[in-house]
């Protein structure tokens, strides 16, 4: 298949300083309503369905959507999630090709968040060839709203967090059950948005979340961390949602949707994705 373009998308201004995901998750809280934040990997299952499956998974009960960035050596994910990422980069899908999905996405939706999730090593790539400081203005005019990197170290991300702030977006960053109190103090400085708790330890995909592990650790990061806190990796079904959402101000799941999209027709995968979601929105809205 003929490779994607690597050119920036061409894009118009988007307003700075926008704070949709602080408007949003302020929102919900005021509410006492869980956000619910799947995973989608752009490119998959092809470049054509992801902004399609974006909407579905916000006409279902979706608050903000993290989109992964395709990587081909990506050390935090699991069988399923590397095997997704696989597969968009063999069609081509590259950061270029992330960013013009959701300045698409962006033209029929300008309030829903949306956070890019992967590594450092595409964002140092696409600076290399669009020069420095390329990618935060083109990601901020493509209409993003956020970063996770999982191997950028917060002790080195000051200019980078300052950066972002100033074009209206905000620094994401993970935190796991061997985080200790001086990380999470150290992730407090630099973050913004909400913070992304790793309910296990290991890679995505597991299914042996320890709820109440969960539940003990989220006060220990609320004492050093006062934005949102959000829990996602072994959040496979309604009944750990549900559990999850007692605690958490957000509820991710990643891998179990990318089973659900390949799991049976293609042209049926926006309609499995929202039924599943809608289950979880439900779940989520239900007291236990």
């Amino acid at each position: 298949m003929k490779p994607m373009k690597t050119t920036p998308p061409q894009i118009s201004p988007d307003a700075s300083n926008r704070e949709r995901i602080k408007h949003t998750l302020d929102a919900l809280l005021a509410e006492h309503q869980v956000a619910l934040i799947p995973y989608l990997m752009a490119g998959f299952p092809n470049p054509a369905m992801t902004v399609e499956l974006m909407h579905s998974a916000v006409h279902s009960g979706a608050n903000i959507i993290e989109l992964g960035v395709p990587f081909s050596d990506p050390m935090a994910d699991g069988p399923v999630i590397q095997k997704a990422g696989e597969h968009a980069l063999a069609q081509g899908v590259d950061l270029s090709a992330v960013l013009r999905m959701v300045h698409e996405f962006r033209a029929s939706d300008t309030t829903t968040p949306v956070v890019l999730m992967g590594y450092a090593n595409p964002i140092e790539h696409y600076e290399g060839l669009h020069g420095e400081g390329a990618f935060v203005r083109d990601a901020s005019l493509s209409g993003v709203d956020g970063l996770l990197v999982v191997d950028y170290p917060p002790e080195e991300c000051v200019s980078l967090s300052e950066s972002l702030k100033a074009h209206g977006m905000d620094l994401i960053f993970l935190l796991a059950p061997t985080s200790t109190t001086q990380r999470m103090a150290t992730v407090a400085k630099v973050a913004s948005g909400y913070v992304y708790y790793v309910s296990l330890r290991g890679i995505t995909g597991a299914a042996h979340l320890d709820t109440q592990a969960v539940d003990r650790m989220l006060p220990i990061i609320r004492e050093h961390v006062s934005i949102p806190v959000g829990v996602g990796f072994g959040i496979r079904n309604e009944e750990s949602a549900r559990a999850v959402a007692q605690v958490a101000d957000a509820v991710v799941i990643g891998t179990r949707l990318i089973e659900i999209i390949q799991d049976g027709d293609l042209s049926q995968a926006s309609q499995r994705l929202a039924e599943f979601l809608q289950k979880i929105r439900h779940a989520l809205d239900t007291p236990r």
